[in-house]
């Protein structure tokens, strides 16, 4: 004999039902099918009785909706079949529903007999339904109704199973059926009184369990919408995988953490029997599923899974009349359970000084009022302070039957949860180490599941979450790149990027599995309004484990949400030179905040594009070097300008063409004026160690004072039409003394300028072409000799490189 239990979605609708009878029918030997309500119907039945009992009266709109969909079924299941005497029975038991809710509306209340009556119209239902598809396509199957079988106290809505009672009534039922496929409803037992019980949560299993333990069946097979017990929620880890084979106290600790797919009581008959249970998918027969035996065969995975119960309070009971005083912890829990609350996490300090433990939100208030009654004389004297109450927490759980021989376990969790910014709240262990188990933050959950996944399931592949703001030139091309090395990341470098975020100045889009590369454009233009705020706002709430944000504005007002982001663990990385270039204490507090929340804030892009200036100078600090002069040529738009400048162009046409070419800002004054450089030279001043402020930076402006004022582009194009005899005087002169003009920064003594100066041919700047940049670092070890880095400097392709190159790194964090 073989038991099959089939859930609510396995039964939800015609073609489901159609599925489950195909896996049933291709299942060898005689089976006791045990199926639950269709999906959705008890919930219906609980909203129905709680709109009666606050007197609303659209609960007759419930139980004319389920009308319409148990009909509705029966139609499409049994299209030509007599089904007048299927449907006279669900229509009787609505009309008894129906009866019994309309006492509810007019009294205001429910009795827990009455409630668990209407709750078993569900599973009634849908086993007739089956039961009579089953009838017509032929075939030995009987139809039996749980409550002649199973009985129980008369503790409604969870009640306790009599097993010697049932187990007799269940065995000589099955000793006297001769049918191949007996069909049972879920969930529903009988009191000694003859009263309608139910089973409480995951009831449907528990009734296939009793089944199958009191036949001692070759196996309990649960037939489900999923590839079976996962490494954790799919739903919130899309890297889960589906577990072949677990042991009953494995599969028991992480059902008690909230494992959906099972509920813990479940297996409590069988595994008193050592029957093997199957979780297999109705959707998916040929799957494997998982396989769930005492004899567990023992693997390299130490932890078989992460799980993790929500909306858990917690409640601190502390003070010194605590310490060595016999009877504390009896008194305490005795109160809780006075008050019939689930104590579902415990934790003492050693000192004795404090007791913790964790409960369902919802009992919380209800669970400090009586422990502050029972300890109210010892709050009196201030022995013991009054309960402290948390809400919005979490329990989060690696489960394993391995983990007890395996060392640092424990350190590798928290280890993970602290890098990711993952506050854990209280810590328990049991005795058997089986699973170690933290409270933290409800808002942290997805992100604490995420990483620690990936630390302990994915063979090292890194999972990194962008958000991309500003999508032009730049951000266009660093869209391109990443798709072009997606496969490269992920075999090389182990690395899964995945873009979560795009937005511009019109429109942002969203899409936690990741936005596809290839069609990033579309998915922009049909997305939303931009909303900056907002685009801010959803980052924080997604709450992505190992989250970047990537920043390819030149916006004051983006730049000033650094520390907001840094603050949360989101990562920076930014070519928006505003942050690292204002009041050097903001700069210092961006630093101070990268290293306390473990978020890296990356700017290599601010000087040099795509050149490693920024890396290369951090490495020589980091040695024990020290810079002592910068000599540098920082303007990839600028030594365009004046590399093409020659005789017979104007200096307007050639600063159109930069400006047209993308070489400048949209506004080219602001490469002109030098402001631009200025920025980046006291970047690389305060990356040396020195604390310095722009306004100490001279700047020797090569424009005349009406093209510095021009307030538009327009006007200021037109203003370099007007000057430029000034600036064929420049190139005149540079001409006559066999020099070239480079724009140059300087820093020595702790003083720096910017400006245009004549270089002559013997040094290193004057055969810079094109939009190249060069830096020279006098330091220490490179006193005679400067270190040179050399490179293009600007264009969208390669600083769109730079940033690629400060994601990697993050990523090799």
């Amino acid at each position: 004999m073989k038991v099959l239990k089939f859930g609510g979605t396995s039964v939800a609708n015609e073609q489901n039902i159609k599925k489950a009878i195909a896996v049933m029918q291709n299942i060898p030997g005689k089976k006791a099918v045990v199926v639950s309500a269709l999906a959705g119907v008890t919930d219906s039945l609980s909203e129905a009785i709680n709109r009666a009992k606050n007197r609303d009266h659209h609960y007759k709109n419930i139980l004319s909706e389920l009308q319409t969909r148990h009909y509705e079924v029966v139609q499409k299941l049994l299209p030509d079949q007599n089904n007048s005497e299927l449907q006279s029975y669900i229509e009787s038991g609505l009309v008894t529903i129906a009866s019994l809710l309309d006492g509810c509306y007019l009294l205001g209340e429910l009795s827990a007999k009455t409630n668990d009556a209407i709750l078993s119209y569900g599973e009634l239902f849908s086993s007739r339904i089956l039961f009579a598809k089953l009838q017509s396509d032929a075939g030995k199957v009987a139809y039996c109704d749980s409550r002649e079988l199973i009985k129980t106290n008369e503790q409604f809505g969870n009640a306790a199973v009599d097993f010697e009672t049932s187990n007799y009534a269940i065995q000589y039922y099955f000793d006297k059926n001769q049918a191949n496929i007996t069909i049972l409803p879920g969930f529903i037992a009988e009191s000694p009184n003859g009263h309608t019980t139910t089973l409480g949560r995951g009831g449907s299993d528990y009734t296939a369990a009793v089944i199958a333990a009191s036949l001692d069946a070759l196996e309990l097979q649960i037939w489900t919408d999923v590839n079976g017990m996962y490494t954790a929620n799919p739903k919130l880890v899309k890297q889960a995988r589906a577990i072949a084979e677990i042991s009953y106290k494995e599969a028991m600790e992480l059902s008690h953490f909230g494992a959906k797919v099972l509920y813990a009581p479940t297996l409590q008959p069988v595994l008193n029997k050592n029957i093997p249970v199957y979780i297999k998918n109705t959707f998916d027969s040929e799957a494997p599923g998982t396989y769930i035996t005492s004899d567990c065969v023992s693997n390299n995975e130490p932890v078989k899974g992460i799980s993790h119960i929500e909306n858990i309070a917690l409640l601190t009971l502390e003070g010194s009349g605590l310490i060595g005083v016999a009877g504390i912890s009896e008194k305490l829990f005795g109160a809780v359970a006075r008050e019939g609350i689930n104590i579902v996490f415990i934790t003492q300090a050693s000192s004795e000084h404090s007791i913790c433990i964790g409960i369902q939100e919802e009992q919380a208030q209800r669970a400090k009022k009586a422990i502050d009654m029972l300890f109210q004389h010892e709050i009196r004297l201030q022995k013991i302070k009054p309960v402290y109450l948390e809400k919005n927490l979490s329990i989060i759980a690696l489960v394993g039957e391995n983990m007890k021989s395996h060392q640092g376990l424990s350190g590798k969790m928290f280890s993970t949860l602290g890098r990711n910014n993952v506050n854990v709240r209280a810590i328990a262990q049991g005795a058997s180490e089986r699973n170690i188990s933290a409270v933290i933050d409800k808002k942290d959950v997805v992100k604490a599941l995420n990483v620690l996944h990936e630390c302990f399931f994915e063979d090292d592949i890194k999972q990194l979450h962008l958000f991309i703001c500003g999508v032009g030139n730049v951000g266009g091309k660093l869209l391109e790149q990443l798709h072009q090395q997606a496969d490269y990341l992920r075999d090389n470098l182990r690395l899964n990027l995945r873009v979560v975020g795009i937005s511009n100045s019109r429109k942002m889009h969203f899409d936690v599995d990741g936005i596809a590369l290839d069609n990033w454009k579309a998915a922009l233009e049909s997305g939303e309004d931009s909303n900056p705020e907002y685009f801010i706002n959803r980052i924080e709430a997604l709450n992505l484990p190992n989250s970047i944000f990537i920043d390819n504005t030149a916006s004051e007002k983006i730049a000033s949400l650094y520390k907001r982001f840094l603050s949360q663990n989101i990562a920076v990385v930014t070519c928006n030179k505003i942050a690292c270039s204002s009041e050097y204490s903001e700069y210092e507090q961006l630093k101070k905040l990268s290293k306390k929340y473990n978020a890296p804030f990356l700017f290599e892009t601010n000087v040099g594009a795509g050149l490693p200036i920024i890396d290369t100078l951090k490495n020589l600090i980091a040695s024990g070097d020290k810079v002592h002069q910068i000599q540098a040529v920082l303007s990839g738009s600028l030594n365009f300008i004046f590399n093409n400048f020659k005789s017979g162009k104007s200096f307007h046409d050639i600063v159109l063409q930069a400006q047209q070419e993308g070489y400048t800002e949209p506004n080219p004054k602001l490469d002109l004026s030098g402001i631009d450089v200025m920025r980046k030279i006291l970047i690389l001043i305060r990356e040396s160690g020195y604390p310095m402020e722009i306004d100490a930076i001279g700047n020797d402006s090569f424009l005349p004072d009406p093209v510095l004022e021009a307030e538009s582009t327009a006007a200021f194009f037109e203003s370099l039409q007007q000057h430029a005899s000034h600036f064929e005087a420049l190139y005149n002169k540079a001409e006559q003394q066999s020099c070239r003009l480079k724009y140059v920064a300087r820093f020595e003594n702790g003083k720096a300028s910017v400006g245009l100066q004549y270089i002559q041919k013997e040094h290193p700047f004057y055969h810079l072409e094109g939009k190249d940049n060069i830096v020279l670092f006098y330091t220490d070890r490179y006193a005679e000799q400067p270190l040179q880095i050399k490179g293009a400097g600007a264009g969208a392709a390669v600083t769109a490189s730079g940033l690629f190159a400060d994601v990697i790194r993050i990523g090799n964090i």
